[in-house]
């Protein structure tokens, strides 16, 4: 059987002593024409193995190059290097594939995050794209974990849709009607019933709406998948393609759904902090090392394990919204007008005014709830002041905004009203309000963007560098 292998994550952990152990991967380095730094992606760490001189070919020697791969039998033996506790003799060593040193864009030394967002199908290969995705694995599993735990029913909503559940029409069409000359009907628009579902199709800005059919059936139901806003946004935060986390929950109110969400921010992080703990103290590391090059005051209080640490033992500190605009009003950062956006009541908080809260004034993540209604979706359910509805955001510190939700309108005739004051159709969206007309009940739910948890839990500034392949504007390659 040629697969035998050992994990080098699981060979470091391992007594000396052992004898024909089975290891395969990548060189890193090969050093003295003797010492090969081989890593198999189990772990950022390396294990050495040492190629005894004279017993091996010098054509396969001169093959060792960095990023080669190799099938390597040898002795697990106690290793007398530094930072290493053991090391394999090798008694084989089998050529798997040739790496051309001369073209290999990866050499042993320190590459820019720009340089590798430009062969992003090769920077997993390195030390802190092996970590952050390492952890976006961990995070991924402790999701479906956390909701199984709880019973909730996994749903897959559709990715193409006809509905654009926010209203905000920043979507991706999809068509097989021919691009040039698409056929039109005798008002001169094109005509949609010629084409493959026979109306007008979108990617998916939300799973929401049909995460709702479901938790009015099951109680409790959660999507997590992928979902797309043709947003032309070229910031550090915002992709094109990205992945949500949308749990929907019958007989649950704006209380529950502020719990629920605690809840589960916490139990992920501590989830990569039980199993990625080597991955996170290098990230934090490697913060640290970046954060040396920033100006003091654009440096954060905190290091990324110990804001980990921070989150996973205090409350999240709630606030209304009127209550969040009266401290933006009040403190110093307004007054010394270092805001780029002005502040008043009404207006859809920026980023600076989301981290200004959780950064400078809590110093923990905030739950802000029951925002003004005209800047929020038709589905909110309104409160009894006609101006807010039951809303929730959960702010993190470094990135803002990361969680979004809301207690849904469940009553049918202000949900229609508030649909028609919106310019949003009843009637493509009836399949929605019969959830209101056949036993409707309190219900909520909330969306985490899991590309921003990921930027959070890992500390690294660009969400363009926590997915594998970023889709961002004038940017679809790999």
């Amino acid at each position: 059987m040629f697969n035998k292998r050992i994990k080098i994550k699981d060979l470091l952990k391992m007594e000396p002593g052992l004898s024909g152990v089975v290891v395969m991967g990548w060189v890193r380095t090969f050093r003295n024409n003797q010492f090969i730094a081989l890593n198999d992606g189990s772990t950022n760490a390396n294990i050495q193995v040492v190629a005894e001189l004279g017993q091996f070919d010098e054509n396969t020697l001169k093959r060792l190059t960095t990023s080669s791969s190799i099938k390597v039998i040898g002795n697990l033996i106690a290793s007398p290097g530094k930072g290493q506790t053991v090391e394999i003799h090798a008694t084989h060593i089998e050529i798997l594939g040739d790496s051309d040193p001369e073209k290999y864009p990866l050499q042993p030394k320190k590459h820019s995050l720009e340089f590798l967002r430009e062969i992003a199908h090769l920077r997993f290969r390195t030390n802190t794209f092996g970590s952050v995705f390492r952890v976006r694995h961990s995070l991924a599993f402790a999701i479906h974990k956390f909701f199984n735990e709880k019973g909730f029913v996994y749903m897959n909503t559709p990715i193409i849709t006809a509905s654009d559940a926010e209203g905000a029409g920043e979507m991706f069409h999809v068509t097989t009607l021919p691009i040039g000359k698409p056929p039109v009907n005798e008002n001169g628009q094109v005509d949609y019933t010629e084409d493959f579902f026979g109306k007008a199709t979108n990617l998916t800005v939300s799973g929401q709406l049909e995460g709702e059919l479901g938790a009015t059936a099951f109680g409790d139901i959660y999507t997590f998948g992928p979902t797309f806003r043709a947003e032309n946004s070229n910031t550090t935060r915002h992709l094109a393609e990205f992945w949500m986390i949308e749990p929907e929950m019958a007989f649950h109110d704006l209380e529950d759904n502020m719990n629920l969400a605690e809840d589960f921010i916490k139990y992920i992080i501590q989830h990569a902090v039980d199993n990625n703990l080597d991955d996170l103290q290098f990230l934090d590391q490697r913060l640290a090392e970046e954060e040396k090059l920033l100006p003091t005051d654009k440096r954060s209080e905190m290091g990324l394990l110990e804001k980990l640490n921070f989150v996973l033992t205090n409350q999240f500190e709630r606030i209304t919204y009127t209550e969040a605009i009266d401290i933006l009003l009040a403190s110093p950062a307004y007054k010394k007008k270092k805001f780029q956006y002005d502040v008043k009541w009404g207006i859809d908080m920026q980023s600076e005014h989301e981290r200004y809260l959780v950064e400078k004034h809590f110093k923990k993540p905030v739950i802000v709830t029951n925002y003004p209604k005209d800047i929020k979706a038709f589905y909110m359910r309104q409160n009894d002041d006609g101006k807010t509805v039951a809303a929730m955001d959960i702010l993190a510190p470094g990135i803002g905004e990361i969680v979004g939700g809301s207690q849904r309108e469940e009553r049918l005739d202000l949900l229609t009203q508030r649909m028609n004051e919106m310019n949003i159709p009843t009637e493509e969206l009836w399949w929605y309000l019969d959830t209101r007309r056949f036993g409707t009940v309190p219900h909520a739910g909330f969306g985490l963007g899991f590309e921003r948890m990921v930027l959070f839990v890992t500390g690294m500034t660009n969400i363009r560098d926590v997915i594998a392949f970023p889709r961002t504007p004038k940017n679809a390659e790999f």
